[in-house]
């Protein structure tokens, strides 16, 4: 069981391009909008400097409706 922790945007970017995802637009200020095309689900994600802290992480995960684990060891596959 992986624990969940502070991630850099490329981390989370291609965490995100495992589970289908891909770039839409940009939207407001310094946030993107990645799409899934098989159900039009979309999710804002943060493009700082900074990591991506753990709460936001956590919304991203539930936005896209897996596990935890299964977000953390996605880019392992």
């Amino acid at each position: 069981m992986g624990k969940l922790r502070e991630l850099r945007y490329d981390e989370v970017t291609a965490r995100l391009r495992s589970f289908g995802f891909r770039f839409y637009r940009h939207g407001k200020g310094s946030h993107e909008l990645w799409v899934r095309d098989a159900d039009g689900k979309a999710v804002p994600v943060p493009r700082h400097d900074k990591a991506v802290r753990k709460g936001t992480l956590r919304a991203i995960i539930r936005e896209i409706g897996v596990s935890a684990d299964e977000f953390m060891d996605a880019e392992k596959q």
